[in-house]
């Protein structure tokens, strides 16, 4: 059994041993701190820069998918509106009169709806119906885009014009989801009737896109991670914090919904 003096000398080396080792615990949990908080700060940075990287790619995606559908827009509905007013011209004869003023009517009236398209398509240059005016203007355009080629019956509900919150970095990435999506029904479904819904309910933007095309098999497509760009939509999802809910059957068409946080 140790003495009083000598359990009072331990007692007193340990404490000295704990004062002398604390200053070592608290700069190393300092450098560990401050390590931590440098590659925390550099981690957002990364983040950051990805992000705007992403915005910048997703930005002339739009652009040129937007150039696209106007070059679509002057061969297929401006050209042919100045071929039709060309035609109506030039088989005026000036001796029947009265054929003549229904057909200069006729021009007029098509040269009308040339200006109208040519001044539409000017907007859409400038950007004024991308996302300027919010996804909701910005979705209703390209479905405008959509409806014209007359090719599906569509069915749309789109709930986004009035709400009162915006996000353009999200609106750039949801709008080229919704091309991508559009695009692979193009190429892929063989669809006849495309359904899109579009609503904001408790600080969530929510995209739905129902078709009736030959469907596939979703979880073999994924695996495979080749195809109908299945991976560039979960990437921009991810990027945005959204959710995915994908249901497809061979010959019975897909759905798609997305949910969205937003702002």
């Amino acid at each position: 059994m140790q003495s009083p003096a000598t359990q009072v000398t331990s007692l007193i080396i340990l404490a000295t041993l704990i004062f002398l080792l604390m200053p070592v615990f608290l700069i190393l949990y300092i450098r560990l701190y401050n390590k931590h908080k440098r590659n925390h700060v550099i981690e957002k940075e990364n983040m950051k820069q990805q992000f705007d990287a992403e915005i910048l790619k997703t930005l002339v995606e739009v652009q040129d998918q937007t150039m696209q559908s106007i070059a679509t827009e002057l061969h297929d509905n401006v050209g042919q509106l100045l071929s039709l007013t060309s035609l109506t011209l030039n088989s005026i004869n000036l001796t029947d009169q009265e054929k003549a003023g229904k057909k200069i009517e006729n021009s007029l009236s098509l040269l009308s709806k040339s200006i109208k398209e040519l001044r539409e398509l000017a907007k859409l240059l400038h950007g004024e119906q991308m996302v300027e005016h919010g996804i909701g203007h910005a979705i209703d355009q390209e479905i405008s885009w959509l409806s014209k080629t007359g090719a599906y019956e569509l069915k749309v509900s789109n709930d986004l014009f009035d709400i009162q919150v915006s996000s353009p970095d999200k609106d750039l990435i949801i709008l080229r989801l919704l091309q991508e999506i559009i695009n692979n029904i193009i190429k892929h479904a063989q669809a006849t009737t495309i359904q899109i819904d579009t609503y904001f309910s408790d600080n969530k933007l929510f995209l739905k896109v129902k078709e009736n095309g030959v469907g596939f098999n979703y979880d073999e497509t994924k695996a495979k991670k080749t195809g109908m760009g299945l991976n560039s939509i979960h990437k921009r999802i991810d990027m945005i914090n959204g959710k995915l809910d994908l249901d497809s059957s061979p010959q019975i068409g897909t759905t798609i919904l997305i949910e969205i946080p937003y702002p």
